[in-house]
Order: C-alpha cells, then structure tokens, then sequence
C-alpha cells in the first residue's frame, strides 16, 4: 500500500484545490524547498474574483533569479508597491463579502511590513490561513532537491494557473459570481472571506 502523503511546492495565497491536498494527506506533506523556481506559476501569484472575473496577483521577483536558483532563495521585488496594488485590490474584490472585515487586520500587516525573501512570505501567509482555517496541518521541509518522488504523491507540476485543473468542486457563494457565474479553484482568500469559519467544513 503505498504510504499517504504528499509533496507540495509553496504559493503564494494558495488556490482551494491546494488546501484539500493538505487535509487529504495529512500529517505526511512535504514542502519542497529546494525546487528550481519556474516562473508563472502560484508560487508568486494569486487568482481573486474582480468585478471583471479573474484577476491575477503577481509578487514580483527580483530579475536575475536565475533559472536555477533554489526557491528558498528567492528574493521579492521591491521595486514598485506592489503591495500597495494587492492589498487595494483585495479590499476592493472583497470588502462586500461575509468575513472580509473579519480577517482584514490580519492580513493588513502582510502588504505593510516590508519582506526579503518570498518562501519566507508565502511560509508565514500560509501559517496564518491555516490557523483561520483551524487545520492542523503540520509540514514539514524537504532536505534536498529530488526531481521525482516514489512513495508519497508528488504535487509540485500539477496545480498550475496555465492547466485546466480536474479538480472537482462544489460551488460556494462568490460576491460577483452574478457577473460571471462560479469561479473555481480560486485563491484560498476568496473561499475564506466568503466563508469565513465554515470554509473547513467546506474543504
């Protein structure tokens, strides 16, 4: 029988399809440290709902991160306020939800503070979603770089912006889902601002 668990690359906001991931293969996920970082992908965006439908969230990365810099070791642009940017657009996608308010102090203080390194940052957003979510989920780090895993359930490829994701999942209240119906598989913000405590029943 082959041992649960699972290995996941680190995003930044996760989508929801992440999340069940981690409850599925609790308490055996793996977070791969030592990934080469591949540009385009969740690891430095988000998708949120906007009154226009999708809209990404990109942390910019300091350019030069080679190809083949381990993504432990990549640093956060702070060229322009990109934070600024995301945090106006979360409050302006999301001040009509449920929980917005709820939650808004909490993540205020991650467009504030100022951020070197973006494993780090995506590391500390994704603790505090957790304990929202009241999950315990404890990760652990992987020690070295392996490009293929045989006994637990490699995760690192799959979820990807630019893939049509199999992911199977029940609509929830979305506040502009009026405009262009249900959007799936959305950063994990969207399902808690719009769900707040109950979004771990959902999951």
């Amino acid at each position: 029988m082959m041992e649960k668990g699972a290995v996941l690359p680190m995003f930044y906001l996760p989508p929801v399809e992440y999340f069940t991931i981690l409850v599925n293969n609790k308490p055996n996920v793996l977070i791969d440290k030592h990934e080469h970082f591949p540009k385009q992908t969740y690891r430095n965006r988000a998708h949120i709902y906007s009154p226009d439908g999708l809209l990404s969230l990109v942390v910019p990365v300091v350019k030069g991160s080679k190809v083949h810099t381990q993504v432990k070791d990549v640093k956060i642009s702070n060229d322009f306020n990109w934070q600024r940017l995301h945090w106006m657009s979360l409050q302006s996608c999301y001040r009509r939800s449920a929980y917005f308010e709820y939650y808004e102090d909490d993540f205020a203080r991650f467009y504030e503070d100022s951020f070197d390194y973006l494993f780090d940052y995506n590391e500390q957003l994704l603790n505090m979603i957790l304990k929202f979510l009241k999950l315990s989920v404890s990760t652990g780090f992987t020690e070295d770089y392996q490009a293929n895993y045989t006994n637990i359930a490699d995760y690192r490829n799959s979820i990807h912006p630019k893939k049509e994701s199999a992911f199977e999942q029940k609509p929830y209240f979305q506040v502009f889902e009026e405009r262009k119906g249900f959007l799936k598989n959305l950063s994990i913000v969207d399902l808690l601002f719009n769900q707040g405590p109950q979004s771990v029943n959902y999951l």
